[in-house]
């Protein structure tokens, strides 16, 4: 587990590697997502401390959304939780009791899946995803590299989906590996952190920045920040939507609206539940200098 603070030093350390985007001159306060309703058509949310905490669901967010979906909006989850298939990942939400249908739960397994098909030509891939299916794309195989380490010596690229229970020792092997034979690495999950009730696991855009700082690599990453994440959803609207119609509600200034800014949307910060929990919300941005439309406690 990482500290609040330590994990908002890396993703301020981390900035110039991720996308560039300009803000508002100040950001505006709310109860709820109840007052910004008019504003918007399309509601995106993240899920990870804006609708769940761990396996927990956040009080009133299930009513939220039905409220939202009741006035005629759109709504979509875009997580970068990659280390579930997506059947998995609705099956979650459904446990949860939020009522999305599959086609607008959009993960960054999904986008990253799609990524090594269009933009690779590598047939043998290891994979990091302790206690997860392995992916299935034709002609492409997978080789999972937790429970079976050495085959690090046998792929042509590595693909990071989850590091959920692994210590900090694993990345050791890899990059031993790296060093001996450089290979694309491809992340699925570009978050350093991610709420759980026990406190903030690290994930896998956590390894790949240490990785960078090591080796000097340039790792592929799919899921928030990036484009590809946001134009997922884009591509789900009716083309020519108008981006200023489309809110990205999430908990973290580095990946969601960092990302939701960049892509011209509006952006909605949820500070009660996930990384900025009891934090100096006001310090926070000003120090990142990534400024949301709005602030809001819980949706």
């Amino acid at each position: 587990m990482l500290t609040r603070d330590a994990a908002i030093d890396r993703y301020n350390a981390i900035r110039a590697r991720l996308p560039q985007a300009s803000g508002p001159a100040a950001w505006s306060s709310a109860n709820n997502l109840g007052a910004l309703a008019a504003e918007y058509d399309v509601f995106v949310f993240d899920a990870f401390g804006v609708l769940n905490v761990g396996a927990t669901p956040i009080t009133g967010a299930h009513a939220r959304i039905q409220a939202l979906q009741a006035m005629g909006k759109q709504t979509f989850v875009l997580t970068n939780a990659a280390g579930l298939t997506d059947a998995q990942t609705t099956a979650k939400f459904c446990a949860l009791g939020l009522d999305f249908e599959a086609l607008e739960v959009i993960s960054s397994r999904q986008i990253c899946l799609e990524g090594l098909k269009r933009s690779f030509d590598i047939r043998r891939w290891g994979v990091i995803c302790p206690a997860c299916g392995l992916p299935d794309l034709p002609g492409i195989e997978f080789v999972d590299l937790i429970t079976a380490p050495d085959g690090l010596d046998d792929v042509d690229g590595i693909v990071l989906l989850s590091t959920t229970g692994l210590p900090d020792t694993w990345c050791d092997g890899l990059e031993v590996a790296l060093r001996a034979r450089p290979r694309p690495v491809v992340v699925g999950n570009p978050d350093l952190v991610a709420p759980r009730e026990t406190g903030l696991s690290k994930e896998p855009g956590f390894y790949a920045h240490d990785l960078i700082d090591r080796l000097g690599i340039a790792p592929v990453f799919y899921g928030k920040p990036f484009a590809n994440a946001f134009e997922a959803v884009e591509r789900r609207l009716t083309p020519g939507f108008p981006a200023a119609k489309i809110a990205m509600i999430g908990d973290t200034l580095h990946t969601d609206i960092l990302g939701a800014a960049a892509r011209g949307w509006g952006t909605v910060l949820v500070t009660g539940h996930g990384l900025y929990r009891g934090a100096n919300v006001d310090q926070l941005i000003e120090i990142s200098g990534i400024v949301p439309n709005w602030v809001i406690p819980s949706i």
